[in-house]
């Protein structure tokens, strides 16, 4: 299970949730990582684009990052995100996007069992008490259900 608190963001400041303070998106990653609270990034269409280099996908998990859910990837950052031990994920129903708030407790269930083509489950806990749940997407193979669980491929590569 992966859980974790989605926060307000205006695509170039975030708010961090313990303090309730908005500062730049990396520096707010940088508190949670160091308060020890995972996050997650909820996006809409073609995320990833022009962000083909590795080096997209490493930030987010050097700054504690768990997941990435959107409604769907640019190719080649999607298999980044995984050689990272990112989990990237798409709404299997594009319409539960809109279910996200911020301020919801994030939680990713199903990881135990997972396995290629079986969805994974979100559920959000909001604010107010109520949740929701629904499907979650992926595309990984056994082999890159291997990087994630080991936190990267090259930790993979080097339990060899």
């Amino acid at each position: 299970v992966v859980e974790t608190k989605l926060v307000k963001s205006s695509g170039i400041n975030a708010e961090y949730g313990v303090s309730g303070e908005f500062g730049p998106v990396p520096g707010t990653a940088r508190d949670y990582k160091a308060a020890g609270i995972g996050w997650v990034v909820v996006g809409d269409e073609n995320y990833g684009e022009g962000s083909s280099r590795e080096h997209a996908a490493l930030e987010p998990r050097h700054l504690g990052g768990k997941a990435i859910i959107v409604r769907s990837f640019a190719r080649i950052h999607e298999t980044n995100l995984k050689k990272q031990g990112m989990l990237p994920l798409t709404f299997a129903d594009p319409a539960d996007y809109e279910k996200v708030q911020p301020g919801d407790k994030v939680s990713i269930l199903g990881l135990k069992e997972f396995a290629p083509g079986v969805p994974l489950t979100c559920k959000l806990t909001h604010p107010d008490g109520s949740s929701d749940e629904f499907s979650l997407n992926h595309s990984f193979n056994e082999n890159q259900i291997g990087w994630f669980k080991a936190g990267s491929a090259l930790n993979k590569m080097a339990e060899k």
